[in-house]
């Protein structure tokens, strides 16, 4: 732990920059519009998908329940985060003085991881959830219902904020970050910072993994199935691939935008000799490489809900209006295996 004032709480660390350099970076109404955008975003998503909803089949009921729990998660994380973010660069107020006992940081914090992982992980649900759906169609529940999804959502927000509240109870720190506005874990040498570090690490990016293997095995099935000897009896059905489209790019949208920072984050805390000081200070250059990382994973909260909006039937027909012809009654599996409640 380094020293600082005794009458401040443990989340604050040196950090040399000036006010003229905060208002230099910390652009208001940047940080403003980029809410706004994708808050609205989200909204737009939430909208589209409660008409896509009613009288949707069983397994795409599902799906959009996931589908749901994402942009509601999305559009939570940029309210919350959003407001804390926002009021601090329109009047730069300083963080020790209205937070000297941390709490609002923990609370940022804890909110930063929160509404971080899940995106990941809902995602890796989802991969599943299609797998099963095309692949292992005998395997999957036949009572799949939207009480069932929104379990594996709840579950799934449990896990996260179990996570984002370790630092809490003892293990890692949430520390004030360059240029002091926002909270997030520490990249400190010490065992708890580490292993704190290495899981949020770890468990994001199993969630990557484990969605792009359990996605490849989808789509090649459906590949299969598109181009095998009785196509014309199995060939997928629009929603199929509309769900496959999706989920591909919310996949695709998720690595690109967390993997930088994932990395980021296991090389620094593993860097030897250690990226932070005794004292809690970073090299101003892996402070503005953190910052840079963040603001390119937030992008996430905003593309997500335009994968589901661009990525629907009525815009896949017009890129290939061949599916249009095709019957939508046909199902993955030959005539003899079909089961009513598949997806």
């Amino acid at each position: 732990m380094w020293t600082n004032d005794s009458s401040l709480g443990p989340c604050f660390r040196p950090m040399n920059i000036t006010l003229e350099e905060r208002r230099l970076i910390a652009s208001p109404w940047f940080a403003a519009s980029f809410c706004l955008v994708g808050l609205a975003s989200n909204l737009l998503a939430l909208k589209v998908l409660a008409g896509a909803r009613q009288g949707s089949s069983q397994g795409r009921s599902s799906f959009l329940t996931f589908l749901c729990g994402l942009v509601l998660t999305d559009f939570m994380g940029l309210l919350v985060t959003g407001a804390i973010v926002v009021s601090q660069h329109a009047i730069l107020f300083d963080w020790q003085a209205v937070d000297p006992g941390c709490r609002l940081c923990r609370f940022m914090g804890v909110a930063m991881v929160f509404f971080g992982l899940c995106p990941l992980l809902l995602g890796a649900a989802m991969a599943a959830e299609r797998y099963l759906g095309i692949a292992r169609p005998f395997w999957r529940p036949a009572a799949a219902s939207q009480r069932r999804a929104w379990a594996i959502v709840g579950l799934v927000w449990a896990t996260a904020l179990a996570l984002g509240l370790l630092p809490l109870l003892g293990l890692g720190r949430y520390t004030l970050q360059y240029p002091g506005s926002w909270c997030f874990l520490t990249l400190g040498p010490a065992p708890g910072d580490v292993a704190f570090g290495l899981l949020f690490v770890l468990l994001g990016s199993l969630s990557v993994g484990l969605s792009f293997l359990l996605n490849t095995i989808s789509v090649a099935t459906l590949c299969h199935v598109y181009h095998g000897q009785e196509a014309a009896q199995q060939r997928p059905r629009d929603c199929e691939v509309e769900m496959m489209a999706q989920l591909l790019g919310i996949m695709v949208v998720a690595s690109v935008c967390w993997m930088p920072l994932l990395v980021f984050i296991a090389q620094t805390v593993l860097r030897s000799p250690p990226a932070m000081s005794p004292t809690g200070q970073l090299s101003r250059a892996t402070e503005k490489q953190l910052l840079i990382y963040l603001r390119v994973a937030t992008w996430n909260q905003i593309l997500d809900p335009w994968v589901y909006i661009l990525f629907r039937r009525a815009v896949i027909r017009r890129l290939h209006p061949g599916l249009s012809t095709r019957s939508r009654s046909l199902s993955l599996q030959p005539q003899l295996a079909r089961r009513p409640t598949m997806a």
